[in-house]
């Protein structure tokens, strides 16, 4: 299995930006956010890129970074997680985390034993290099999902999560309105025991979010078991639905604080999921 992941992704580093007509290089913002996952990939033993899909907006081209880390071959079947940020053009953050997360791996490849971890780290480039939360189409992109869209990043996206099939599915957002960290539970009964722990690893660098209403919703403790409908998740239905979470910190909040409490609360799911599916595999 880790050698099919391994052969289905390409180890070159990615192609250089494409330009416009006018010359102008087109993905020079994406390009500048995802160059150092390029520079880690140049040295690592365990990341790999490619590109998913491509389509066109205003005579540019784009498409979806992707990079898959694959961790040291653990005794049981690979566990799949895919992880996506920046589904909102203006919150560059969870790109940020998922490059510090990566290092983290790189430093201690032991973490990601056992794992296949699919990162998106942009999956909405044209937002993103616009500055706006939506993308160029004017859609939020965060609500789009399993409702038969015409947005290409969805297609691509919901496409991609149909076929890796995803054991997990994590997002990674920030709250302008929000004053400390918290998130989403939604698929199986695991993503609650999974949210709890992340949650305590990501106060080490901010504080939780603990009103009893967050974004709309009820809350208890920094965790809300409700969602806005079309989010980015599995296809409903699922017969063994994979674990989701959606980790959130306050946009207001230091950068750094920002970016240290999300790769925190990523090490923390890897090390919790690993242990529960032990367990589940001796029950």
């Amino acid at each position: 299995m880790a050698t099919l992941l391994r052969d289905s992704v390409s180890v070159r580093p990615s192609a250089p930006p494409r330009t416009a007509r006018t010359g102008s290089p087109v993905f020079n913002r994406v390009g500048r956010l995802t160059a150092p996952f390029d520079q880690l990939m140049a040295r690592s033993n365990h990341l790999l890129s490619k590109s998913l899909g491509e389509f066109s907006s205003q005579g540019q081209s784009y498409s979806l970074p992707r990079y898959l880390y694959l961790g040291p071959q653990g005794g049981g079947d690979i566990l799949r997680l895919g992880i996506f940020a920046t589904i909102h053009g203006d919150e560059p953050e969870g790109a940020l985390a998922l490059h510090r997360f990566v290092e983290q791996l790189e430093a201690v490849p032991e973490r990601a034993r056992g794992y296949a971890l699919f990162i998106y780290p942009v999956c909405n480039p044209t937002g993103y290099e616009d500055g706006t939360r939506f993308s160029r189409s004017g859609r939020d992109l965060n609500r789009e999902f399993w409702s038969g869209s015409l947005e290409p990043e969805v297609k691509f996206l919901e496409s991609e999560i149909w076929m890796q099939a995803f054991h997990g599915i994590i997002n990674l957002h920030t709250d302008n309105t929000s004053d400390g960290v918290y998130g989403y539970v939604n698929g199986t009964i695991l993503s609650e025991y999974l949210l709890e722990p992340a949650l305590r690893s990501a106060e080490r660098f901010l504080p939780r979010n603990t009103r009893s209403e967050i974004d709309g919703f009820r809350a208890h403790r920094g965790m809300i078991y409700d969602s806005f409908k079309g989010v980015l998740r599995a296809p409903p239905g699922l017969e063994q639905p994979p674990f989701e979470l959606t980790l959130e910190t306050p946009q207001e909040a230091p950068v750094d604080r920002q970016v240290e409490a999300l790769s925190s609360a990523l090490i923390s799911v890897l090390d919790e999921f690993r242990q529960l599916t032990a367990i589940a595999a001796n029950i």
